[in-house]
C-alpha cells in the first residue's frame, strides 16, 4: 500500500469514529457494538480492499498505548485490594478458558493439540473495553469495575505468554520444564522493567515542570517499557501495565497541575480514538477471513458449526470458572463473606466480550498449521459474537438482575463528603498561616484571608447544593457558572475586536485568550454535572461513633422550614434537619448558614438532610457523611 493510500484509510478510519460516536449517544447502543458491524458490512462492499490485518500493528502499536492509558487511571489500592480474585481472573481463568476450547477444538478438529491450545490462547483473555463502557453507562458497582479493569490489564500477557508456548509447541522447539521456565521468566522480566521504567520516568517528570516536556514523555512512555522487555524476551505487556500503575499512583505527587491537565486530555483523546478504532478493524477482516476459509475449501456448515461450539465453550469456560468462585471452590470458608453475590458473578461472567487482541494474535499461528484458516475464522467468530450477543445483553441483564450500582445520587454525597474534609483542611491550613505570619495587619490581609475562607467553604457547598437540586430549581453555583460564562463570552468578543483592531501585541492577547479558556473549561467542567439522576442510594465507607449513635433515630421536626431565616427575611437554599432535637434550620449554601449556628450553639454533631427523597446523614464534628 502506498504512503497516500495508507493516510487516506487513515483519515477514513478516523472519520468513521468520530462520526459513530454522536449515532451510538442517540441510540443507546454502545459504540464498539455499532462499529464491528459497520466494519462488517463495508468489508464486504465491492468495492472495498482491506489487506489482512498486520499482528504487530497491533500488538506493538496499538495494545501498548491501550494499556497504559487505562493503567495510570487505576486505583492502586483498589486493585491491591482485589489482588487475589484479579490474578485468578487475569491468569487461572485465562489458562482454564485455554484448555477448555483447546479440548473442544482437538475433538471436532483434525489437528493437533498444540494448534487446538494455540487458538485457546488467542480466545481466553476477554477485551474490557467494550464491557468497561457499557458497564460505565449502567452504572456497575464499583468492585465489579475494579475487577473488570484488572482483568484486562494482565490478561493480555497471560494469553500471549500462552500463545507463544503453544507456537513453539506446534514446530517442536518447547518442553514442560521450558514452559514453566519460560513464563517465570516472561513475568519476572517483565515485571521487573515495567519497575524500572516507571522509576525512571517519574524521575523525569519530578526534576522537569515543563508542561510540553512532561507531556511528550507520557507519550513514548508505553514503549519505554514495552520494547526493553521484549528484546529480553518478557512480557512487554506486563512491563507496561506496571509502568502506568507506578506512574499513575505517584503523578498527583511527581507531576504539576497543568503537566496533569495536558496529559489527561491527550490522553482521553488518543484513548478514544485507538479503543474505537480497534472494533472497526474487527469487523473489516470479516471478508477476507471468510474468503481464506471458502478457498481453502472449508466454507462449509460443519465449519461454522465448530466456530459456534468454540464460543460456546468460551462462555461456558468463563461462567463455570466464576460461579465456581462463588461456590466458593477458590476461597477459605471464612472468607466467602468476600465473595460477590450471584447476581454480581452473572454479569461478570457475561462481560467476557473479546476484542482485537484475539483477533490479531491468532495470526501468530504459523501458516503451516493445518486448517489454520478454521482457526482464523474461529477467532472472528468468537470475537463478534462476544461483542454482539453478550453487548447486547448486557445492559438488560444488569438492570434485570439488580447489579446496577448506587446511583449519581450516591456519588454526589461521596463527592460532598471528600470536599467538606478538603474544605476543613484549608480553612485549618488558613487559620496557621495567620498565625505563623501574625497576619491580618491591615484591612488588605483581612480582605485576603476572608477570601480564602469563603473560597474553601465553596468548595463543599457547590457540591452540597446538587444534592437538594429539584427540577426547576437553580442552585446558587449553577447561577454563578452560567452567569461567568455569559460574563467570559463578552470578554473574548472584547479582546477579539482588539485583536482585529491590532491596538495590543498578539502574544500577549494570546494568553489572556489563554486564561479565559482555562477558566470557561474548568466551569464548563463542573456544569456537566450539575443535574441529579438515579436513586439515591446509601453511601458505604467509614462511619463515626456520632453517626452510629443516631441509626434509627427519627426526631420529629420542631418546624417544617427555617424559622431564623424566615424571622430575617433570608431565603434558603436546602434545609438540614438536627437528629437529636429535631431543629430544622438552612444550609451553609444558605446566607444564614443557621444549621451550623445551631451546632456551635449546642453541640448537636448529627444532622440529616431534610430535602425530599433524601436520608443522608452528616457529622459536624468528624466530617463524615452516610
Amino acid at each position: 500500500m502506498h504512503l497516500l493510500d495508507s493516510i487516506v484509510a487513515l483519515v477514513a478510519t478516523v472519520a468513521v469514529v468520530l462520526a459513530v460516536r454522536p449515532l451510538a449517544e442517540r441510540s443507546g447502543i454502545n459504540a464498539a457494538l455499532i462499529l464491528t458491524v459497520l466494519g462488517i458490512g463495508v468489508s464486504f462492499l465491492p468495492f472495498v480492499s482491506v489487506a489482512p490485518l498486520e499482528p504487530d500493528l497491533v500488538l506493538i502499536g496499538i495494545l501498548p498505548p491501550i494499556l497504559y492509558s487505562a493503567a495510570v487511571n487505576v486505583s492502586v489500592p483498589d486493585f491491591r485490594a482485589e489482588a487475589k480474585p484479579i490474578i485468578r481472573l487475569s491468569v487461572f481463568l485465562v489458562v482454564f478458558t485455554a484448555f477448555a476450547v483447546g479440548l473442544t477444538a482437538w475433538w471436532l478438529l483434525p489437528v493437533g493439540f498444540a494448534a487446538a491450545l494455540a487458538l485457546g490462547a488467542v480466545v481466553g483473555p476477554p477485551d474490557a473495553v467494550a464491557a468497561m463502557a457499557i458497564g460505565k453507562k449502567v452504572g456497575l458497582p464499583r468492585r465489579l469495575m475494579t475487577l473488570l479493569e484488572g482483568e484486562s490489564l494482565l490478561n493480555d500477557a497471560t494469553a500471549l505468554v500462552l500463545l507463544t508456548t503453544a507456537v513453539s509447541a506446534i514446530s517442536g522447539e518447547t518442553t514442560a520444564g521450558g514452559v514453566g521456565l519460560g513464563f517465570l521468566l516472561s513475568v519476572g522480566g517483565g515485571a521487573a522493567v515495567g519497575l524500572l521504567a516507571g522509576l525512571v520516568v517519574n524521575t523525569v517528570h519530578r526534576l522537569t515542570s515543563d508542561t510540553t516536556v512532561s507531556t511528550g514523555l507520557s507519550l513514548i512512555t508505553p514503549w519505554l517499557a514495552f520494547v526493553p522487555a521484549e528484546e529480553i524476551h518478557a512480557s512487554g505487556v506486563l512491563a507496561v501495565v506496571v509502568a502506568g500503575l507506578m506512574i499513575g499512583h505517584r503523578a498527583p505527587v511527581l507531576q504539576t497541575a497543568s503537566a496533569r491537565l495536558s496529559q489527561s486530555v491527550n490522553w482521553r483523546t488518543i484513548s478514544f480514538m485507538l479503543e474505537n478504532a480497534v472494533f472497526f478493524l474487527i469487523g473489516l477482516q470479516a471478508r477476507h477471513i471468510v474468503e481464506g476459509v471458502n478457498a481453502a475449501g472449508h466454507g462449509g456448515l460443519g465449519t461454522w458449526l465448530v466456530c459456534a461450539a468454540v464460543y460456546l465453550a468460551v462462555v461456558l469456560a468463563r461462567f463455570a470458572f466464576l460461579f465456581a468462585s462463588y461456590m466458593g471452590v477458590f476461597a477459605p470458608r471464612h472468607k466467602k463473606r468476600q465473595r460477590l453475590a450471584w447476581q454480581q458473578t452473572f454479569v461478570l461472567s457475561l462481560a467476557g466480550m473479546r476484542g482485537v487482541v484475539t483477533l490479531a494474535s491468532v495470526f501468530l499461528i504459523p501458516e503451516e498449521t493445518p486448517y489454520r484458516d478454521v482457526l482464523v475464522l474461529a477467532a472472528l467468530f468468537v470475537t463478534v459474537a462476544s461483542l454482539l450477543v453478550q453487548g447486547l445483553t448486557m445492559p438488560w441483564f444488569v438492570r434485570r438482575l439488580g447489579v446496577a450500582g448506587a446511583g449519581v445520587r450516591n456519588e454526589i454525597l461521596q463527592e460532598a463528603h471528600i470536599m467538606q474534609r478538603l474544605a476543613v483542611v484549608g480553612q485549618r491550613k488558613v487559620k496557621e498561616l495567620k498565625q505563623a505570619e501574625g497576619r491580618p495587619r491591615g484591612e488588605t490581609d483581612r480582605a485576603i484571608i476572608e477570601r480564602l475562607y469563603v473560597l474553601n467553604d465553596l468548595m463543599a457547598n457547590r457540591v452540597w447544593e446538587r444534592l437538594g437540586s429539584q427540577e426547576g430549581d437553580e442552585a446558587p453555583s449553577h447561577l454563578y457558572r452560567r452567569w461567568r460564562l455569559e460574563t467570559l463570552k463578552v470578554q473574548r468578543a472584547e479582546a477579539l475586536a482588539m485583536r482585529n483592531e491590532r491596538s495590543v501585541d498578539f502574544e500577549v492577547l494570546q494568553k489572556v485568550l489563554g486564561s479565559l479558556d482555562v477558566e470557561e473549561a474548568s466551569l464548563q467542567a463542573a456544569e456537566s454535572a450539575e443535574t441529579v439522576t438515579g436513586e439515591e442510594g446509601e453511601v458505604t465507607g467509614e462511619r463515626c461513633q456520632h453517626l452510629a449513635d443516631t441509626d434509627g433515630w427519627d426526631p420529629e421536626p420542631l418546624s417544617d422550614f427555617c424559622e431564623e431565616c424566615d424571622d430575617a427575611g433570608l431565603v434558603p437554599v436546602h434545609l438540614r434537619l438536627c437528629m437529636q432535637c429535631g431543629f430544622v434550620g438552612c444550609c451553609d449554601s444558605s446566607p444564614g448558614k443557621h444549621m451550623t449556628r445551631h451546632f456551635h450553639e449546642t453541640g448537636h454533631p448529627v444532622l440529616r438532610s431534610f430535602e425530599p427523597g433524601e436520608a443522608w446523614r452528616w457529622c459536624n464534628v468528624d466530617h463524615v457523611v452516610c
